[in-house]
């Protein structure tokens, strides 16, 4: 049920058995050196040489190709599309079209921006495909990462998913009940209607229910907890940490150094 309502793929994999604290120090370092970066072609490579070898050592692939055409790529395409004809940079005109003139400078600027949000979004992806949100929040807490913090963070992660199967199982419900979801596109997107109801008053049932939960198990206690799951935390974890860090402040000085 844990799996249904997360992102997260079991596999046995070298990035699945890393710390929690590793593999999201690694997203952020991707992310951070992607858009610090002064060189352009930063994050060309980082798509070639960190985003898909992780996706291979971690065996989510599949998946990630799976997102990457479903909600990546779209969402970058039409960032590029929108700063490519509408970012007003000076320069050599592509074309004109009515009041749109883009110029090379337009588009290499919003092809720039497309391919960072391509490795941003891409390194979270794995990192969720990779990391029980549970195992997350137990290192964390752990940490003395407080717990209403380590809950908000679980809890986005979460949301999503959580939507998903809760409209999945609303939309089961209404087709058993005669509901046309499968005619055309106007059919469909009117009988969205009595879907949002049920979703909406469900979740906010949800959210009240689960408060109820985690107050019964002791949230707000002050007491020291223990938690039945050992996150292991190697040497070699720390030392992709360490090297993440050193990596990002690198990069920082570098644009610094640049700019």
């Amino acid at each position: 049920m844990q799996e249904r309502l997360s992102f997260y793929k079991k596999r046995e994999s070298a990035v699945h058995r890393l710390n929690p604290l590793s593999k999201l120090t690694l997203a952020l370092g991707i992310v951070f050196v992607s858009f610090l970066s002064p060189y352009y072609w930063t994050p060309h490579l980082l798509i070639l040489f960190a985003v898909i070898p992780l996706s291979l050592l971690g065996k989510v692939l599949r998946e990630y190709i799976n997102a990457m055409l479903r909600l990546i790529l779209p969402t970058a395409g039409f960032l590029f599309i929108m700063q490519a004809l509408f970012q007003p940079l000076e320069g050599v005109e592509l074309f004109r079209f009515g009041f749109l003139h883009p110029t090379q400078e337009s588009v290499l600027f919003a092809f720039a921006n497309a391919t960072r949000i391509v490795v941003m979004v891409s390194s979270f992806t794995i990192f969720l495909l990779t990391t029980h949100p549970n195992e997350l929040m137990t290192d964390l807490t752990r940490r003395g990462l407080p717990g209403q913090f380590a809950y908000v963070i679980i809890s986005t992660l979460q949301i999503i998913p959580q939507m998903q199967a809760k409209a999945q199982t609303i939309i089961a419900a209404q087709r058993s009940r005669g509901l046309d979801t499968e005619s055309t596109f106007f059919k469909r997107a009117g009988s969205l209607i009595p879907l949002v109801g049920p979703l909406v008053f469900g979740s906010l049932v949800e959210v009240e229910e689960r408060a109820i939960a985690i107050e019964a198990r002791g949230f707000t206690s002050t007491r020291v907890k223990t938690s039945l799951n050992s996150i292991p935390d190697t040497n070699k974890d720390k030392l992709i940490r360490w090297s993440l860090i050193v990596i990002i402040i690198v990069t920082l000085a570098s644009r610094i150094w640049l700019s």
